[in-house]
């Protein structure tokens, strides 16, 4: 009965090793992560140097999934999880030592983009497990767990702030985090089973870039417009529901639990349909929900419709692990982890304008900041439909070349 449930998710030795250390190291992540503001404005930092932080760490996500991918193709991604740990203990190491607003930044760049760093890696160790009709439970599993952390870090950092203060309670949850990293390293290193890198590893985005299938092009280029639907009003949704409709934070927290507990529903059953059959129609319908959910909070106008609303949130979700499996079906076998990182690449960069659009288009109007990007959604959508290539099991070996 054990080894058909493991069958079925997807899980082998390397695979539950990796699900081990995204919970111990993701855990550590989010101990601290959300109080981060709360902590500079302690040491004195002010508001700008929330704003230094949140700039800094948005666009160095995007570059860091580059380079975690062409460092795991060029390691192995055994060797490149145990460096990017080094690097996020290394962070944690900077911000206990030196308590000051301008370090924690520094410190910061180490260990908040470990998620982003680390993805193409954990990505490529997926691809290289499981076999491609596989690959989508396997990316959805990663996916679930990865929520756990998300749920009970912030939990964990809040006790500690408000038993030892914003300080003491922030640097103990750092220390802390050193802790669950060191022993997800060690976890790593002994149950994780490593493959060798590889030496031509391309580094030249723009020569890899051309290596990018056509296919690949067009899902990047609707993810692009669907990233802009999901970006314009993204900062807003909480000014929305607090400031024009009245809601209070306690339920606005309310919301945010029941759009995680969608996406956590929906993960499993998607992935054993994806997996089976075909994956363009998961990632259709799940464009389709980043779609309509800024229309359906432009008219959400009581708590009850904010709900319904915030379901829709999360069941945006529904073909997220699909579209990250069909990434990397259709990329070349011997450099998966740097195209992801590429693809990841290109996209954030491009959508990170969508910030700036967003909140000149709130200053006009909400109304014309969720319309628009119900218009991007549309068009977004519409062009996958179209453009957008599938990948059936038999065939996805057949669809990697450009």
């Amino acid at each position: 009965m054990t080894q058909k449930i493991f069958e079925f998710l997807g899980l082998k030795r390397s695979t539950i090793a990796l699900l081990i250390m995204v919970v111990l190291v993701g855990m550590g992540e989010k101990l601290a992560e959300r109080f981060l503001p709360i902590y500079l404005l302690a040491l004195g930092g002010g508001i700008l140097s929330i704003g230094y932080f949140n700039g800094a760490n948005n666009f160095l996500n995007a570059v860091y999934s580059f380079a975690g991918g062409y460092i795991s193709d060029r390691l192995g991604y055994k060797r490149a999880l145990f460096l990017f740990n080094l690097l996020a203990i290394f962070g944690y190491l900077i911000v206990i030592i030196f308590p000051v607003w301008q370090m924690v930044i520094v410190g910061s760049l180490f260990f908040l983009s470990w998620s982003a760093i680390s993805m193409p890696a954990t990505m490529d160790l997926v691809a290289k497990n499981l076999p491609q009709q596989k690959r989508t439970m396997g990316v959805s599993v990663n996916s679930f767990v990865r929520r756990i952390p998300m749920i009970i870090g912030p939990i964990i950092g809040g006790v500690l702030i408000s038993t030892f203060g914003e300080t003491r309670g922030v640097q103990f949850a750092f220390g802390l985090a050193i802790v669950f990293t060191v022993a997800a390293l060690i976890f790593q290193q002994r149950m994780i089973e490593g493959t060798a890198g590889t030496k031509n590893v391309v580094g030249n985005p723009f020569v890899l870039w051309k290596q990018m299938s056509s296919d690949l092009k067009h899902l990047l280029l609707s993810d692009v417009l669907i990233r802009f639907c999901e970006q314009i009003p993204y900062a807003f949704v909480v000014v929305w529901c607090m400031k024009t409709i009245g809601i209070s934070a306690w339920e606005f927290g309310v919301l945010t639990a029941v759009e995680m507990t969608t996406a956590m529903f929906v993960y499993i059953p998607v992935a054993h349909f994806a997996d089976k059959t075909g994956k363009k129609i998961f990632v259709t319908i799940t464009f389709w929900f980043f779609t309509f959910f800024p229309l359906v909070l432009f008219f959400s106008t009581s708590y009850i419709l904010l709900l319904l609303a915030f379901i829709l949130r999360g069941l945006k979700e529904f073909g997220e692990p699909t579209r990250k499996a069909l990434i990397l079906d259709l990329s070349p076998d011997q450099s998966k982890a740097s195209m992801y990182g590429l693809y990841y690449l290109v996209r954030d960069v491009i959508v990170s304008v969508a910030a700036f659009v967003g909140a000149y288009l709130w200053e006009v109007s909400p109304a014309m900041n969720l319309l628009s990007a119900f218009a991007f959604g549309i068009i977004g959508s519409v062009y996958f439909m179209v453009a957008g290539k599938d990948v059936l099991p038999q065939t996805a070996n057949l669809k990697t070349q450009t």
